[in-house]
């Protein structure tokens, strides 16, 4: 989940929720550029993340007693086995476009950890197989697998606030066409990206949040009961060319 400190408490956006704003990103792409398999690709995007439901999982807290934000996490092998086991149960095509974001999430922690670099090495195998299964080559499956990654880096600056003020740029990562995005507000509140990757000069984009005004839980039973019986607040964006 992604954890943001407020002045009222802490606001708490849900790992699919994230993955749902991701995909209304991606829903916009310049329609001569999407990828051939193109529901897949969209479905991907949304359920890039999807291993994890909040209110069924244990590990939520911090030893202090606040909720534990994504970034804060590392390779879990149970958490990575699952989410390729829901996505090769949808089609090898998601399940490659997932594989290589895990690929691209822990990367790093391979060179260190050798359970880590196990689990990737034969999710390497797995995609030149499905690559090869499915007919088509590297670079259409990385250009498919960058427009997801640009999505959910797009998706992640919204979910965390990180718009800067008074029309300062912000770099939301390279696209699968290899060109270097920025993101910044306009004076009327709406957000424009440079340059202009959709095909409509103006849409918006939701996201539901949840926010609790504890600040320390005892347990996670606890934080799940709050988070559950919270109310939901819809952020809303509006994206002008």
């Amino acid at each position: 989940m992604i954890v943001n400190y407020t002045e009222q408490g802490w606001e708490i956006i849900t790992q699919r929720a994230h993955g749902l704003l991701a995909a209304q990103i991606a829903m916009q792409w310049r329609e001569k550029e999407r990828p051939e398999r193109w529901t897949e690709t969209l479905i991907a995007n949304a359920d890039h993340d999807d291993a994890q439901t909040e209110l069924e999982a244990d590990d939520l807290l911090t030893p202090q007693g606040g909720p534990i934000d994504f970034s804060m996490k590392k390779f879990e092998a149970e958490h990575c086995q699952r989410l390729h086991n829901f996505s090769i149960s949808k089609s090898r095509y998601i399940a490659l476009l997932t594989s290589i974001h895990m690929s691209f999430l822990h990367k790093g922690e391979a060179r260190t950890n050798p359970e880590v670099r196990s689990f990737l090495e034969e999710q390497v195998k797995l995609q030149k197989q499905w690559i090869k299964e499915l007919g088509i080559t590297s670079k259409e499956a990385n250009r498919a697998y960058g427009l997801l990654e640009w999505c959910d880096a797009f998706s992640l600056l919204l979910a965390q606030n990180e718009v800067q003020p008074e029309s300062r740029v912000i770099e939301v990562s390279q696209g699968p066409d290899d060109k270097q995005y920025k993101l910044m507000e306009n004076d009327s509140g709406t957000l424009t990206i440079k340059p202009w990757p959709f095909d409509k000069n103006s849409f918006s984009l939701t996201l539901e949040t949840r926010l609790l005004t504890t600040l320390q839980f005892k347990s996670c039973a606890q934080f799940k009961r709050e988070l559950a019986e919270a109310d939901v607040v819809e952020r809303v964006w509006k994206l002008q060319k």
